[in-house]
């Protein structure tokens, strides 16, 4: 995936230092895109402290990802252009999050044999920077001697937000039953840690129009969060006999699969509370035009003025 960001940036550049010739965002063709529906599909992948490649952890890093580990997301959104340059969006993400040490091929963590997989809901609020695009029209009206240049429209951009995620870790006990980790307080917590937490959504994005309703897109985005229990692990193992610990039988099993190793022992570093958890998407997004009433106007506008008739 780093090979795939490096050269989409790579392309992204290169379009932008040879596109002089392109008709960027004229007035008649980016407000005939100003509001459009979103619906995307695509992979997630978590960035937190169980599981991760070999050697060690690396936060936020795509070096320590489980490709074995790799969730589904659906993702709706409502996009409004407001500018030649710039687009708001408002979406929502209906995702599934999984890591595991066993499918770690550094030794400890391995070892270490924690897991979860968490159902997720993310709304986002995000601004977008259109930095490249090559946007034109064929002839909107068919006269003698007009030159038809052919539709196009290509934008490459970048973005940046906030958001708001709910998560629910779980795991699968001795008996195969999948339990909800955050009631257990597994690190002896005084209190459940909250389910929801603020994130902050970056990344990159080209689309291109497969008609002048249609555009079909890919996205790469990096999503930074504020909590650093996605995953029910964060701090130091608890002591299943303290008298504040949950008596739930569950609790001492999802705190310690492997009590008895002096290596993680109550007191022993169970996760990193240095680095928060965060995940990555790459989603396949088609952009359905909702402006298309103004379609009409526009080119009885532009026949009009190509025949000098039509008075500003």
């Amino acid at each position: 995936m780093k090979k795939t960001i490096s050269l989409f940036f790579f392309f992204s550049f290169f379009f932008a230092i040879h596109a002089q010739h392109a008709n960027f965002n004229s007035q008649r063709n980016w407000s005939l895109h100003k509001k459009e529906l979103q619906i995307g599909i695509g992979a997630t992948q978590f960035n937190g402290d169980l599981g991760g490649a070999e050697g060690i952890g690396r936060d936020y890093s795509l070096k320590d990802i489980d490709w074995p580990a790799t969730g589904v997301a659906f993702w709706l959104g409502y996009r409004q252009r407001f500018h030649p340059y710039f687009a708001t969006t408002t979406s929502l993400c209906v995702f599934n999050l999984k890591g595991a040490d066993s499918l770690s091929e550094e030794p400890s963590r391995n070892a270490r044999n924690l897991h979860f997989k968490s159902f997720a809901i993310e709304i986002q609020q995000r601004l977008e920077f259109i930095f490249a695009a090559n946007e034109k029209f064929g002839s909107t009206f068919n006269l003698p001697g007009h030159y038809t240049k052919k539709n196009r429209s290509q934008q490459y951009y970048v973005f940046a937000g906030l958001g708001l995620c709910y998560f629910n870790p779980r795991a699968q006990n001795e008996a195969g039953e999948w339990v909800n980790l955050r009631p257990l307080r597994t690190e002896n917590q005084e209190k459940a840690y909250s389910p929801i937490t603020l994130t902050m959504p970056f990344g990159v994005g080209f689309r291109m129009g497969v008609s002048r309703m249609w555009r079909v897109g890919i996205e790469l985005s990096y999503v930074k969060t504020f909590s650093d229990y996605m995953d029910d692990v964060s701090t130091n193992y608890a002591d299943p006999t303290d008298i504040n610990f949950s008596p739930d039988p569950n609790a001492e099993y999802f705190a310690n699969p492997v009590s008895g190793n002096p290596s993680y022992a109550p007191g022993e570093k169970r996760g990193d509370p240095n680095q928060k958890d965060a995940y990555y998407h790459m989603n396949i997004v088609v952009t359905r035009n909702l402006t298309y009433k103004d379609y009409g106007r526009q080119r009885t506008k532009l026949k009009l003025k190509a025949l000098g008739k039509y008075k500003v």
